[in-house]
């Protein structure tokens, strides 16, 4: 048995590590940046504390006899601070040196400063002495007298409050990470809720408890869920096409036996035209089963619209239902133009006419009439019988499916239903009335424009 170990794809984790990986790149370059400008900004502060310093460090150049005992400010400087120092020319060539430089033996303070000065500050100096010093530039003058100072400040001390400054950076870094991936996770379930509620729904759909999807989904989702439903409602439109197909090619198949059956049972009919009568009744059944299942495919609406004689097709049925129901001994007369036509195919004028007459022989007394006429705008086609009619409340009920008038007699209650789809279909009207033969007339009116 072979186990698979690969890892599902999930559209979380993509989005955690996307997500993740945008914040901590960004927040550790904001970190680097701050650092940086921190480190810059104490390199300024304390440049502009050495220069705060200046008489201390004007006071230790007069000692040295740099610069002339003419300024009163230096009595004032009573402070002895020793300074790890040097001077420059403009050059930037050592031309002195502080005492407590020269006890370290930093004689190339200048010569290694020029080396970094045009470097972004702060300026790191590794002197001979194995420490490290941030050097500061201080151009200034003292008694008229030009000075390029580089003051040194050990680098242990400022490294550390560097280093502290950076943990606590990175700390608070670290803080924001933690709360930026609380607000991912809650932000990411939030927005795959819609994702979890869709599939919950397809589930339920799958299991028969629903139909479609639910509205109120979020913008985004809103043009899957349209198109899901629609494809299901094609779906449900199809399946029930197919059903109502074969319910009704069962429905037509019937008579169409029936017919058979009495023929075979006809004595009067020799061989020849028992086979005829026989082959005829199997070619319309042929015909019948070809067009439900063309339409079951399409529907009524998709198949191909041409024109059918509507007298040779009554004339047809007629003698079909002569031979079902020749113990009746019924009367049928046809009042039909022979050019007229009807505006579609031969198999729905076959399944609209054939099942308003089936009903018409089966419950008439002794007489049924169809007539047939029209004009430029519509096709009016009339199937009348004697019997005892439908009643007003049955009026409307019986057009649909699995209802039947006639609860004495076998059969699913769909034949009435079918003309009906079938005049829909062609955007007229199945009404059904008192005839004046005293039974039911049902008059089919479709628009020929």
């Amino acid at each position: 048995m072979q186990l698979n170990l690969k890892p599902k794809k999930r559209l979380l984790t993509r989005m955690f590590l996307t997500s993740l990986s945008i914040i901590a790149l960004v927040g550790f370059g904001l970190a680097w940046m701050v650092n940086i400008l921190h480190a810059q900004n104490s390199y300024n502060e304390e440049t502009a504390k050495l220069i705060a310093e200046i008489p201390q460090v004007a006071a230790e150049l007069r000692e040295h006899d740099l610069i002339p005992d003419t300024s009163a400010w230096l009595e004032e400087n009573s402070t002895k601070q020793p300074y790890v120092m040097a001077s420059c020319d403009d050059t930037f060539k050592q031309i002195w040196t502080s005492a407590l430089a020269v006890d370290r033996g930093l004689f190339d303070i200048c010569e290694r400063f020029n080396q970094i000065r045009d470097e972004v500050p702060p300026y790191y100096l590794n002197m001979n002495d194995n420490r490290g010093y941030f050097a500061y530039l201080l151009s200034v003058d003292i008694a008229t007298i030009h000075y390029n100072l580089l003051v040194l400040k050990d680098a242990e001390k400022i490294e550390q409050e560097s280093t502290k400054f950076a943990k606590r950076t990175y700390l608070r870094l670290a803080l924001v990470l933690a709360l930026a991936l609380l607000l991912l996770v809650s932000a990411a379930y939030w927005g795959m809720q819609p994702l979890a509620r869709m599939r919950n729904e397809l589930k339920a759909i799958i299991q028969g408890k629903s139909r479609s999807l639910s509205k109120g989904y979020p913008v985004e989702l809103e043009g899957i869920t349209q198109a899901l439903n629609e494809l299901m409602r094609q779906s449900r439109e199809q399946q029930q096409r197919y059903q109502n197909a074969m319910n009704d090619l069962a429905h037509s198949l019937k008579t169409r036996l029936a017919a058979v059956h009495a023929i075979t049972d006809d004595e009067q009919l020799d061989r020849k035209e028992l086979c005829e009568k026989v082959m005829e009744q199997v070619s319309q059944m042929d015909h019948l089963v070809k067009y439900q299942l063309k339409r079951a495919m399409l529907g009524r609406k998709g198949l191909k619209k041409e024109m059918t004689y509507i007298a040779p097709l009554v004339d047809q049925l007629a003698q079909m239902l002569f031979k079902v129901y020749r113990d009746k001994n019924v009367h049928f007369t046809a009042a039909i133009n022979e050019n007229l036509t009807f505006p579609g195919e031969q198999g729905d004028l076959m399944e609209l006419v054939g099942n308003l007459m089936e009903n018409a022989f089966r419950l008439c007394i002794s007489t049924v009439k169809v007539s047939a006429s029209a004009n430029k705008y519509q096709l009016e086609i009339l199937v009348e019988d004697d019997g005892l009619g439908v009643e007003d409340a049955l009026k409307q009920k019986i057009i649909q499916r699995g209802v039947r008038a006639d609860t004495q007699s076998s059969g699913q209650g769909i034949g009435l239903a079918v003309c009906n789809e079938i005049v829909d279909s062609y955007g007229g009207t199945l009404s059904i009335e008192t005839s004046a033969l005293e039974g039911a007339s049902f008059r089919i009116t479709i628009p020929l424009a």
